[in-house]
């Protein structure tokens, strides 16, 4: 299978024309047989793949006081927790939010409040807070995530995810897309038999099909 996602990768490289911005490389999953109106069945992984994802990502983080000034000093936006409900009031400032960040953060004592207010925006978007407990610093847990790739089914047949990005070297983007196929074949019962196709593509290029073997 290596030799194929990099044969992908390299074509869906060459066929995606040069854009003013970093383009992200994606890759697509299809699963077959499985059922997946049954939860337990879904993929929802974090994945940290060897290489990073190839840019810098944003992380906000719910929290006040010393939590706050350390959050600012590794670079994380903060949002003072005052703001949680007349966001969630705001569904459309909420879901502007959601979308401008990659990962949210939030202490602990604030998570039950953000459950209420903000879970209808950050649940479905696989966004809701990871708590941050007392005396940790939020700049490590940030650190971590700067690698950290999700890839969620939902109810979804077809779902997707991020295996690095255009200043990345095809030995690299190859490194991180494995990591992901086996992490995702290892959660199905079949493993590659469960998989109907695969395809890899830059943010906004053409999609490049994987033949897949056993699938």
């Amino acid at each position: 299978m290596e030799n194929k996602i990099n044969e992908a990768i390299k074509k869906a490289l060459e066929m995606a024309p040069e854009r003013k911005f970093v383009e992200s490389i994606e890759m697509a999953f299809t699963i077959k047989d499985v059922d997946l109106k049954n939860p337990s069945n879904r993929i929802e992984e974090n994945v940290r793949l060897p290489h990073g994802r190839g840019k810098e990502i944003s992380i906000a983080i719910f929290a006040g006081g010393e939590m706050a000034t350390k959050a600012k000093e590794a670079g994380l936006v903060v949002i003072d927790p005052s703001q949680i409900e007349d966001l969630g009031g705001n569904r459309q400032k909420a879901r502007k939010l959601a979308k401008r960040h990659d990962f949210f953060l939030s202490e602990v004592p604030h998570m039950a409040t953000i459950g209420r207010y903000l879970g209808i925006v950050l649940g479905p978007r696989g966004k809701m807070p990871r708590p941050v407990p007392p005396n940790v610093d939020p700049g490590m847990i940030a650190s971590g995530l700067q690698s950290t790739a999700i890839i969620r089914s939902r109810d979804r047949v077809t779902f997707h995810t991020i295996v690095g990005s255009r200043t990345q070297s095809e030995e690299n983007i190859t490194a991180n897309a494995i990591e992901m196929w086996k992490r995702v074949t290892s959660k199905l019962e079949r493993g590659v038999g469960n998989i109907r196709s695969l395809y890899i593509k830059t943010s906004m290029g053409p999609s490049i099909k994987v033949e897949v073997e056993g699938g």
